[in-house]
């Protein structure tokens, strides 16, 4: 089976440059040429060859968990998963990977009397106040708002009854995720409806303590997994503040590596938790499609989006998905969701086997490959099989997912075509990739989803676990040429995507877990890929990998508890 993903190489356009190609695509006579040529580079004359193709799936749809029984237990390939099911009731949590503070370490102090929420929230307050301006990770605080919250999780705490698991804990919320009270911007100049109730995932997270402290920043409409954003501020890394974090929930995970928050909630579309989770050293999952409510988040690209919890070490990422996951009535898409159990942290995966496929595995610069190849080891010396697999049709998922995901942002902002020319010139380029994408390229992508979303279907009937890594390169550096209008760069975003794209065009579950650090002292992730509704596994496997790697301190960071 021939491997098919090929490096891009395409202009970088900043400034002067990046400003006029933006206008020119917009010219009467000008414009439709240079879409063509744009339209073609994005691989759309092979994806209208294809032939052969399935019926379309315009969502991924996946049927309930089936309850464990002796004819699946006898299933070879099913008995590890079966075998080890998730724990019927939550089992203490590991802690969070030093240097951070984790969700655990906030409630022993309080239970402690060591501090309380209030005085944590004050903390923050001081920590934002000097941070922000040089990490750009939010975009909207209320004080007073965080104090009240904090106040009443403190007079919970005095009298010894907390709501939940998250009473008291400092949580961020992505910018696309509507939080009461505050204006929904999507990273844009112009969406500023204040939300009148917070989203499900919001909700649930109230449910259960979280003090909820502000809005995140992101890339504008998410159309790119990096930080730049013209209108709020680029987004910056805090193992190096000349790189970017990734993105595009890149402010969600600049808080919680910057010890801001041990908790921030994202959304991925393609990519956007766990390239920000890779890039700042964190954990970040992409549930099963319709694992987790997106009521309340921005319609903006809804086969393929995905809300989700990023969080300083995996203990936490697993409760966060505990907490937001299951059935929503307001959402159709999560009838079939389970409601989630806890996964088990023993560290032995004996029976367990990994695919990986050499020639994508190695399709990253060197020292992102050898610190992937760390973490695979790491999974093998607790006991899991390494197993070599190949998956077909990787670019013209490629292309689909790109067609998908870019027509589905730009029908989200049709309702405002006043506000076209507010949009920043690099957003404007992409989306006319999707404005111009004929019905039958978006009709031909959902046929190559159904073949993609078969494909890993059946590989992981052979394996139960797929890794790759999570980016094919470590933070780019962010160049001053992108000050003040942002940049295009195709070439870069299709090495952060290369491993990411496909389970958001499939709805596989994936998370993505720190692996290691480059020469330069920046963090390299490792991505897992399950079948349908195997979070739990994704997490025991991940807390392998977690707890057998070093993990180092960012150039910025502030500790909330000292």
């Amino acid at each position: 089976m021939a491997y098919d993903l090929k490096d891009v190489k395409m202009p970088v356009l900043t400034g002067r440059a990046l400003r006029s190609f933006a206008a020119a695509l917009e010219k009467p006579l000008l414009g439709p040429a240079l879409l063509g040529k744009l339209l073609a580079d994005a691989g759309l004359p092979r994806l209208r060859s294809l032939a052969d193709l399935p019926d379309p799936l315009y969502y991924p749809s996946f049927p309930a968990p089936a309850e464990a029984s002796p004819e699946t237990e006898e299933k070879p390939r099913r008995s590890w998963l079966v075998g080890r099911k998730p724990a019927a009731q939550a089992e203490p949590l590991p802690p969070a990977p030093r240097p951070w503070r984790g969700v655990s370490d906030f409630t022993s102090a309080y239970r402690e009397g060591r501090t309380d929420p209030l005085e944590v929230a004050e903390r923050f307050l001081k920590a934002y106040a000097r941070l922000n301006p040089k990490l750009h990770a939010f975009v909207a605080v209320n004080p007073e708002d965080v104090r009240a919250q904090a106040r009443a999780s403190a007079e919970r705490w005095r009298a010894g009854k907390p709501l939940g698991p998250l009473d008291g804990v400092p949580v961020a919320v992505k910018d696309e995720i509507d939080v009461e009270g505050y204006p929904t911007t999507v990273g844009t100049s112009f969406l500023n409806r204040v939300a009148a109730a917070d989203a499900t995932v919001v909700a649930r997270l109230r449910a259960a303590g979280a003090v909820i402290v502000g809005k995140t920043n992101m890339h504008e409409l998410g159309v790119n997994p990096t930080g730049y954003n013209v209108h709020h501020g680029h987004a910056r890394n805090p193992y190096d503040p000349e790189r970017d974090p990734g993105g595009s929930s890149s402010g969600s995970a600049v808080a919680v590596a910057s010890g801001l928050v041990p908790l921030a909630l994202g959304a991925d579309g393609g990519g956007s938790i766990r390239v920000p989770a890779a890039h700042t050293g964190i954990v970040g999952l992409k549930a099963t499609y319709g694992g987790v409510s997106e009521h309340g988040a921005f319609p903006l690209c809804w086969s393929v989006a995905h809300v989700g919890p990023l969080a300083a070490g995996v203990a936490d990422a697993e409760l966060a998905f505990r907490l937001i996951a299951g059935p929503d009535a307001a959402d159709p898409h999560t009838s079939s969701a389970p409601q989630p159990r806890p996964a088990r942290w023993g560290g032995d995966l004996g029976g367990l086997r990994v695919g990986y496929w050499p020639a994508w595995f190695e399709h990253a610069d060197p020292e992102v490959v050898s610190r992937a190849k760390d973490g695979l080891e790491k999974l093998k010396e607790a006991g899991a099989e390494l197993v070599e697999v190949e998956l077909a049709g990787l670019d013209d998922a490629r292309i689909a997912h790109a067609v998908t995901i870019l027509a589905e942002m730009a029908d989200s902002i049709n309702d405002y075509p006043d506000h076209w020319r507010d949009l920043a010139p690099a957003t404007r380029i992409n989306l006319q990739v999707g404005r111009n994408a004929g019905a039958l390229d978006y009709l031909n992508a959902q046929r190559v989803r159904a073949r993609a979303a078969a494909t890993v279907a059946e590989a992981l009937t052979r394996v139960d676990l797929l890794a790759t890594p999570t980016t094919a390169v470590v933070a780019p550096p962010i160049p001053k040429a992108a000050e003040p209008d942002g940049i295009s760069d195709i070439g870069t975003v299709t090495k952060l995507m290369r491993f990411v794209y496909l389970t958001n065009l499939t709805g596989h579950p994936a998370l993505s877990v720190p692996t290691g650090y480059d020469d330069a002292g920046l963090p390299v992730g490792l991505q897992l890929i399950g079948p349908a509704w195997s979070e739990p596994l994704l997490f025991e496997a991940a807390a392998v990998v977690e707890r057998s790697l070093e993990h180092r301190r960012p150039q910025v960071y502030v500790d909330l508890l000292e």
